[in-house]
């Protein structure tokens, strides 16, 4: 049944988990779409009055998209715009709202992933869902999708912001291993073709296969028609939150998209999409997240944990995109890529001059990151354990980073350090690499 067939009971939707779903769902948010029917006067909810809300204005001034970022060698002083938020405007941003999301910005990013990437929004083939950040929207799918026990395939190293999630809901963390071009297709194939026959397979692998946490890799598009293929093949979803969806041959992939690395990290929120996905997880998903009847919402599951949308930073984000338009927003992008790209430059080369020094033997070695904000590299230490040097000699010498550990499920011991470059000045990483080239120096010697 397709997802517009939705109704407002739980019976039809197919049992993926054991979820309990509310045969109910939420009925007083289910008809509030109902009140935008010509004609009808409403006597639903407890809206506060706007008029008593005490915020008559939201102005936000903005660089340009396309402006100098402050640290940039260009230098100049960048045009700065002004957008006011009021009206109407103000009252969505103010008001309560639709569960899923604004309305007008759900609209319009569907028109950017149109003109992004040729995927047309029409809640058939590729629904969309506005929540508050991609970790928020992560745990529901997971919640979604996994009972305890359930075997779930996941990279690694992984975004460790997926481990305690998981963790929470005791699934089976079946690690798949990767190398600088992302996902390992040979250790995917052999971790199914060895499943045991009597063991049910893996629900879902989650990867992220374009500029990777921790590692900065991007998998290259044959390995995600393989992975595509494979996902076909053994009847597991893909949980992913990068350009699988440029890849349309199967109903398999659930992506997450966020605005915090590239408009604010300050509750700027998140957008998920089922792409072509199986139809009983786009059923149960979508269900879980709204329910449908002939074209009108008629519940929202999702308010009994998230009653009310984030409506200002959405209706925040609605002015800038708006005003900015498509280009103006590929623009900033660029910008900004520009940007981080200068600094990762710039980190890397710092890591030669301590770690790979001319004539001496490497302390570490590493793949520059095609994507991201971070390297990921290993340290030639004999123990092969960057825990203990991070967490004990490195701290004594004032430098931290992240020990990789942290980012395999399993916990297991590794030589390698995730390491940040976005925000730092270069005289600072500079110094924070001979540092930590001290370090490692006097563990090696030491050894």
């Amino acid at each position: 049944m397709p997802p517009t067939a939705i109704n407002s009971t739980a019976e039809d939707a197919p049992e993926i988990s054991k979820l309990k779903l509310s045969p109910e769902a939420n009925v007083v948010r289910g008809l509030l779409p109902l009140e935008k029917t010509p004609g009808i006067i409403s006597l639903l909810a407890g809206k506060p009055n706007q008029s008593t809300f005490p915020i008559d204005e939201i102005s936000i001034t903005l660089r340009a998209p396309d402006a100098p970022q402050p640290y940039s060698p260009s230098g100049g002083e960048p045009v700065r715009e002004t957008l006011k938020i009021d009206g109407n405007l103000l009252a969505t941003a103010l008001q309560y709202n639709f569960t899923d999301g604004v309305p007008d910005l759900r609209a319009l990013l569907a028109d950017f992933q149109l003109k992004e990437h040729g995927i047309t929004v029409d809640d058939v083939n590729l629904q969309l869902t506005v929540g508050s950040g991609s970790q928020d929207l992560m745990y529901k799918i997971f919640t979604c999708l996994l009972d305890p026990g359930d075997a779930i395939l996941v990279e690694a190293p992984v975004y460790a912001g997926v481990l305690p999630i998981l963790q929470t809901l005791e699934p089976d963390m079946i690690e798949v291993e990767t190398d600088p071009s992302g996902i390992s297709i040979d250790h995917l194939r052999g971790i199914l073709s060895d499943w045991p026959k009597d063991k049910p397979k893996p629900k879902a692998l989650y990867t992220v296969p374009y500029g990777c946490n921790p590692t900065g890799a991007t998998t290259p598009l044959n390995r995600r028609q393989e992975v595509l293929r494979l996902a076909e093949e053994h009847d597991f979803l893909i949980l992913e939150g990068g350009p699988f969806i440029q890849v349309r041959f199967q109903r398999r992939v659930l992506r997450l998209d966020s605005f915090s690395k590239v408009l604010s990290s300050g509750r700027f929120d998140s957008c998920a999409y089922s792409l072509h996905t199986e139809p009983k997880i786009i059923y149960r998903y979508a269900y879980w997240v709204r329910n449908w009847s002939s074209g009108a919402h008629q519940g929202y599951e999702l308010a009994s944990a998230n009653l009310q949308a984030n409506s200002t930073t959405q209706v925040i984000a609605l002015a800038m995109l708006k005003h900015w338009g498509y280009d103006g927003f590929r623009a900033h992008i660029n910008n900004i890529s520009g940007f981080y790209r200068a600094k990762r430059d710039a980190f890397e080369a710092a890591m030669y001059k301590h770690f790979k020094p001319e004539g001496e033997k490497p302390l570490a070695e590493w793949t520059r990151p095609e994507a991201g904000l971070f390297f990921w590299f290993r340290l030639n230490v004999p123990d092969e354990d960057s825990y203990q040097l991070i967490s004990t000699k490195a701290l004594a010498g004032g430098v931290i980073a992240v020990p990789g550990q942290i980012f395999f499920p399993s916990g297991r011991k590794t030589a390698y350090v995730r390491t940040a470059f976005s925000v730092m000045d270069i005289e600072l990483v500079d110094e924070a690499l001979r540092r930590l080239a001290k370090v490692v120096r006097e563990v090696i010697d030491g050894a």
